[in-house]
């Protein structure tokens, strides 16, 4: 027996229409958020480009730290079409799991952590690192680690992950990774400098193959 609500409709019509109206908002919301997720990492990907290895084709130099206005980075951007809003800049920043970029404490300036290609001084202070560090890599790469260590290649340090799971992070962005252990307490005692960049990525200039595990 069909039942009917206040306004004379049918009550199973209404329940399916209510369901239908909820599926499209919710297919919309997640539209969205894809969206505003790709839009994101575009702006990232961006930023890491600019602030790591070409600040000078926004028209920029980058001050003792990394440091660069962020008024002139907008500016910089918008001339090469790329439109971020500062919005958009802080969501990057703080949104970020990674924390590769961080503003100064005025929030006028922002910079790369680590990763910098271009020469630049990051104004790193030594420190002391845990006993074991971790690096994420991948099969093919191991030859060349086996005979040559970790070398820094284009950027000012080697970077080490302070936990297996971050390390696997970063190596599962080239394929299936292969995590090596670093007997980072070997190396301080042999003489080699370490530094912390302020999103907790472990730098130092090279780690020889005597020094690595899990090869």
């Amino acid at each position: 027996m069909t039942t009917f609500a206040a306004n004379g409709l049918p009550r199973l019509w209404l329940a399916q229409a209510r369901c239908l109206i909820a599926q499209s908002r919710q297919r919309k919301t997640h539209h969205l958020t894809i969206m505003d997720k790709a839009q994101l990492t575009r702006i990232s990907k961006f930023l890491s480009l600019h602030l790591r290895h070409e600040p000078e084709a926004l028209g920029l130099e980058l001050e003792e730290g990394g440091w660069v206005s962020i008024e002139a980075l907008l500016a910089g951007a918008a001339r090469r079409g790329m439109l971020i809003s500062r919005a958009q800049l802080d969501e990057v920043v703080t949104g970020n799991d990674k924390q590769r970029f961080a503003f100064d404490a005025a929030g006028t300036r922002i910079r790369a952590q680590q990763g910098h290609s271009v020469e630049v001084d990051l104004q790193l202070v030594p420190a002391v690192p845990p006993a074991v560090l971790y690096h994420g890599t991948v099969a093919a790469a191991l030859p060349a680690i086996r005979a040559q260590g970790l070398q820094k290649m284009q950027r000012h340090h080697v970077h080490l992950s302070p936990d297996a799971d971050t390390a696997r992070r970063v190596g599962q962005r080239r394929g299936e990774p292969v995590i090596l252990i670093i007997d980072a307490a070997a190396m301080q005692q042999a003489g080699f400098g370490f530094y912390e960049s302020g999103n907790g990525v472990w730098l130092v200039e090279q780690v020889p193959p005597q020094f690595l595990k899990g090869l």
